[in-house]
């Protein structure tokens, strides 16, 4: 059986060696969403690469940083990079930043990401609240990770989104004055994007926004006892809905327009907290 802190050991003293405090609040940038590390004062930057064990990140618009931060009188822990199940890493290693998160007393995570489009009534540069999350495609990676103690209890997904979390979100979003959407987000494995017809299936299931993504995340954090929320940022419309190629250069394009809009977002909820 995988045990996290005994693999993981090296990885976590040397974090804990160089941790300025212990968060209050966990930060997973999705692509393209890393800047919001330049508005907020920096404590102490990690280079990822650096860190036993730690899988490197081979994706654009992930820089491979842990960084610990204050805003706004919190005490912060971003993550500028995030290891995606699709670049073959193991289930266990996708989930490292909840684990490290966790391990160093962390109680909230904000979970973003970049998403494409389902719902006719987004467009690019919305922000979607996740409602909740389809994990179809992940689920069997999570009941086989057996490092996690009392395997009953990961199935049990009924705790997130946090009630309260979401809550401080959709005040920020009312008192920024940013229309944030509220949806079910839709899990695909990648690297290749949907096709229509998976499109078209996930949108009967009632899915507003699809990612490569976080799900799992979402999973670990909440069964870990974390107040976890996720934020979408809909950077395409999805496969099918508009003529246009799909490519990830669209993704982190989008993703720079509306990163203002999402970094008040988020310094809001972290005021709010």
């Amino acid at each position: 059986m995988l045990n996290l802190s005994r693999k993981y050991k090296d990885t976590l003293d040397y974090i804990n060696n160089l941790a300025p405090f212990s968060p209050e609040i966990a930060i997973v940038l999705g692509s393209g969403l890393g800047k919001l590390a330049q508005k907020v004062n920096v404590k102490k930057e990690i280079s990822t690469a650096d860190i036993p064990l730690y899988p490197v990140s081979t994706i654009i618009g992930h820089a491979g940083k842990i960084i610990f931060a204050e805003y706004a009188g919190k005490n912060l822990l971003l993550f500028q990079g995030r290891i995606h199940f699709y670049e073959g890493y193991k289930i266990y290693e996708c989930l490292l930043p909840v684990f490290i998160s966790h391990s160093l007393g962390c109680k909230n995570i904000i979970l973003t990401n970049a998403a494409g489009g389902i719902n006719p009534n987004y467009v690019p540069g919305d922000l979607m609240l996740n409602s909740s999350m389809n994990g179809i495609n992940i689920k069997k990676e999570l009941n086989n990770f057996i490092g996690i103690p009392g395997s009953d209890g990961i199935r049990n997904f009924n705790n997130f989104p946090s009630p309260k979390l979401n809550k401080t979100i959709k005040n920020a979003a009312l008192e920024c004055k940013i229309d944030l959407k509220e949806g079910v987000y839709w899990y695909c494995k990648g690297p290749n994007y949907e096709t229509p017809a998976e499109i078209k299936m996930a949108a009967r299931f009632e899915a507003d926004a699809v990612g490569m993504s976080t799900v799992h995340e979402a999973i670990y954090a909440s069964y870990l006892g974390m107040e976890t929320s996720a934020i979408s940022c809909i950077t395409n419309f999805a496969a099918g809905i508009s003529a246009t190629k799909l490519n990830h250069s669209e993704v982190t394009e989008t993703a720079k327009l509306v990163e203002t809009k999402f970094e008040n977002l988020v310094k809001k909820t972290i005021e709010l907290s």
